[in-house]
């Protein structure tokens, strides 16, 4: 990627260590055609962002219980959140309520539902908000507090959606999955709201990229018992779907395009 930009070599650092899980200074500044001045200036400034940690030669990612900025996950697997989004979308008619949570995934979904009429969408993530400002999409934002990280609202919603009665859809991304307990979240506080928003979802559906099979998570928002179907890419493995089909749960898998 040589004369990229410092933004595109954040990009790129943070789906190195997605991918791999460790990134060198010597590699980073071949691979961006930099120097190594400009490489380890780029990671002291994730570093202060919270999105990882230096270390001798190199970065690994920050130990902390936070997914990363909302603005690098937007960058990560883009291709394969986009197939899975567009497959979302094609379940939603016009003036059907839905629940979406503030993940990246949800996000691209809701653009692809910008055209859809009468929608009613609760959702706690200001991006998803935000892309239906010059729609005619009804848009319910429960109260809480800024999660800055995450660009999404959280805290005690049940005030704000008890007896509203039962949404058609509710869309959920996630940290990470398992037949023996659902899916799951890094934070508790974005799955206490990802638990208020399935408790009124008429259907629940997991929408995931291939990169979260295998991955480690601490909370479950939902029970397998309480899943719908999961949607995800052509990358998830064989094993993984019959395993959600012996615990009950239909995965379709989307063909991706083109990766990045």
């Amino acid at each position: 990627m040589p004369g990229s930009s410092e933004r595109d070599r954040q990009h790129e650092v943070m789906r190195l260590l997605e991918d791999a899980g460790r990134v060198s200074v010597p590699d980073l500044a071949q691979r961006f055609g930099v120097s190594l001045v400009t490489v380890r200036k780029d990671l002291e400034r994730l570093e202060r962002r919270r999105l990882l940690r230096r270390v001798r030669g190199g970065a690994v990612p920050a130990p902390s219980a936070d997914e990363g900025a909302f603005e690098m996950r937007l960058q990560l697997h883009v291709a394969e959140k986009l197939a899975v989004a567009r497959e979302a979308a094609r379940m939603v008619r016009d003036g059907d309520a839905i629940a979406v949570d503030g993940s990246t995934t949800c996000y691209y979904l809701i653009k692809e539902l910008r055209d859809r009429r009468g929608l009613v969408v609760v959702t706690n993530g200001l991006p998803a908000a935000e892309a239906l400002v010059e729609s005619d999409a009804t848009v319910v934002m429960p109260g809480g507090t800024l999660r800055r990280s995450s660009w999404a609202l959280v805290g005690d919603m049940g005030a704000t959606l008890a007896g509203r009665g039962r949404l058609t859809y509710g869309f959920f991304g996630l940290r990470a999955l398992s037949p023996d307990l659902g899916l799951l979240d890094l934070s508790p506080e974005e799955t206490a709201v990802k638990r208020r928003l399935v408790a009124i979802s008429g259907t629940v559906y997991g929408l995931f990229d291939s990169s979260k099979v295998g991955r480690f998570a601490l909370h479950p928002f939902v029970e397998t018992a309480g899943i719908t179907g999961l949607i995800t890419d052509d990358g998830t493995p064989d094993e993984e779907v019959l395993a959600w089909k012996a615990a009950g749960v239909p995965v379709q898998r989307v063909p991706v395009e083109s990766r990045r």
